[in-house]
């Protein structure tokens, strides 16, 4: 059985290419006739340029389009969020991603076309409406001419799409040139982004950007969980460049893991279970690159709290996250100034990475550190933490990844495997849930069109417990330890929460579909007619309304049934007097 997601979606018959992509949204017409900047929004909200002023300190220089909105609070966490720490001494050119939240309040006019293309990504790449994600490239250069001495700027991408690899390969190709030539070139740069397709999942897609085309696709949730389709580089007649980039938003798993690799075990069991995590490193890029790595570790499931790649002192959430009045939430933060080694040192688990390089020989055995010899950043690289992980260490992993280090196995290989290890883990760990889950559906035989879609059976955590036995992780992994104590943790775990309310609403919508198609297969007007004109309206308004929901809800029913069904409602309806006919045809209809 494997952990796909196995979320109801349109049949084939609602249209793919053929590569399995969906139908474009409201088809081509839709996405032509679009107004300026739309196609813009679809990928980005805002590009800034946040520059340094001796008297203001950080401050936006520029946000383009003109017209894009952000609050005054969002505008100070992107100044202090875009530039390194002091103490990181990041000269030359540093790129990093950070992560914080929309001002509440404020929703956009065209989020209602991009849900429909959010509805096909796999679960962990959904858009969370909660927050933005930056991606900055900084640069630091000696310049006389300025009193600071330094030119100090920051060009950042704000977006809600969570593509980390497209948006640094982007950036990595505008920024240098923009840092010359500046506001013109800018706004060339967002006039490209204006021409782009929608960010449609499964389709290949051809990105043009000054001169350069990238080439991707973008994942969607029918594909097969640790599988990347390859983007093949094309053959350009003409002069533009082509980059064929093979992930949109994965990281070097490897490099990110590399200087604590012999925990890795532990550290997905502390991500599976949502513990309180903290990643100290001598720079923005490293923090925020192993926090993306460690929230992608129990992929293809949803990280299901917060986390932010790059986190600091001026946060707005700084006071709420670092008090000691109550307990750590459940978040993963990424920081860089030592302040924090003073500030979090009540927090339960800390990672302390040093400068991310491949080493040239096999990393020696770390041993887990005691918290209280966590006292500055300064401080050995490891991890600092009491937990003691629930399953038995898995030594062939270590094994296999310390001979690739004196094979010298290219590092997008290590990453492979690292990546299906984890996919593996987190599958055995995930199938025995989905299994249980499946059986609380009540069978299609209770569900009569004349009654209300039949309730889910209470999720209930003795009876999983139970099936553990005979139908537990042992069937696919051969890892011993305390799976049972693992599994009554994470059952109170945001991460659990997240994906089972996920599985009810998706069981739920397939209840509904099931009850509209049982509806179907009624004789509709012959029941008509052995009624009085009241129930028959009743009975009409009812199934209006479930045609709306099948719309709204896009639950998971065939095109053939819904029209089937409007066939249903307008044989009653004709066959009622007249002057009811026009009040039940014009209702429901807006």
């Amino acid at each position: 059985m494997s952990l796909r997601e196995r979320r109801p979606g349109r049949a084939a018959e609602d249209g793919e290419d053929a590569a399995g992509a969906p139908a474009e949204p409201g088809g081509s017409d839709r996405w032509l006739s679009l107004l300026p900047w739309d196609r813009f929004s679809a990928w980005l909200h805002c590009v800034c340029v946040v520059g340094f002023d001796l008297e203001l300190g950080q401050a936006v220089e520029v946000i383009y389009p003109p017209h894009s909105k952000l609050t005054d609070k969002e505008k100070t966490n992107i100044c202090y969020l875009s530039f390194p720490d002091s103490n990181s001494g990041c000269l030359g050119d540093t790129q990093f991603c950070f992560r914080f939240r929309q001002s509440p309040g404020r929703r956009v006019s065209f989020c209602c076309f991009l849900d429909q293309l959010d509805r096909d990504l796999p679960v962990y790449l959904k858009k969370d409406p909660a927050y933005y994600y930056g991606y900055v490239y900084f640069r630091q250069v000696r310049d006389k001419s300025l009193k600071r001495g330094y030119f100090q700027k920051s060009l950042v991408l704000i977006s809600k799409l969570p593509y980390v690899h497209l948006f640094r390969t982007m950036l990595k190709q505008i920024a240098p040139e923009y840092f010359e030539k500046s506001e013109a070139f800018l706004e060339a740069v967002c006039s490209d982004v204006d021409r782009w397709p929608p960010p449609i999942p499964g389709k290949i897609l051809h990105l043009p950007v000054m001169g350069i085309i990238m080439k991707l696709r973008i994942p969607t949730y029918r594909d097969k969980p640790g599988t990347t389709p390859v983007v093949q580089n094309m053959h350009q007649a003409d002069a533009q460049i082509s980059m064929a980039l093979p992930t949109v938003h994965e990281v070097d798993l490897f490099r990110c893991f590399c200087p604590v690799f012999f925990h890795i075990q532990m550290l997905w069991e502390l991500v599976l279970l949502g513990e309180p995590l903290v990643v100290m490193a001598p720079s923005p890029s490293e923090s925020s690159e192993t926090v993306l790595a460690l929230v992608s570790c129990i992929s293809p499931l949803k990280y299901c709290s917060d986390f932010r790649p790059y986190f600091t002192i001026h946060d707005s959430e700084f006071k709420e996250y670092t008090t000691r009045t109550q307990a750590p939430p459940s978040v993963i933060l990424g920081v860089t100034n030592p302040f924090f080694a003073k500030t979090l040192q009540h927090w339960p688990h800390i990672i302390r990475i040093g400068d991310l390089k491949l080493p040239g020989e096999v990393p020696k055995q770390v041993k887990v550190k005691k918290l209280k010899n966590l006292k500055t950043l300064d401080s050995k690289p490891g991890v600092y933490t009491s937990y003691k992980p629930y399953l038995n260490k898995d030594e062939e992993i270590v094994k296999q990844l310390q001979k690739g280090v004196q094979q010298k196995r290219p590092t997008e290989a290590q990453s492979v495997i690292l990546r299906r290890y984890f996919l593996e883990l987190t599958e055995s760990f995930i199938i025995p849930l989905e299994r249980y889950v499946a059986s609380l559906m009540p069978l299609q035989k209770c569900i009569s069109p004349w009654k209300s879609p039949p309730q889910l059976r209470q999720f209930s955590q003795d009876d999983f417990m139970k099936t553990l036995e005979k139908a537990g992780p042992q069937l696919t992994s051969g890892l011993k330890g305390d799976w049972i104590g693992l599994y009554r943790h994470f059952l109170k775990s945001p991460n659990f929460d997240g994906w089972f309310r996920s599985r009810q609403r998706e069981m739920t919508q397939k209840l509904e579909a099931l009850h509209l198609e049982a509806l179907c297969n009624e004789n509709l007007v012959f029941w008509s007619q052995k009624h009085t004109e009241v129930e028959t309206v009743d009975l009409v308004l009812k199934l209006k309304n479930k045609l709306l929901q099948a719309d709204r809800e896009h639950l998971p029913v065939k095109t053939d049934t819904l029209k089937k069904l409007q066939t249903h409602i307008n044989d009653i309806i004709l066959a009622l007097p007249e002057d009811l006919q026009d009040i039940l045809l014009k209702t429901g209809t807006t």
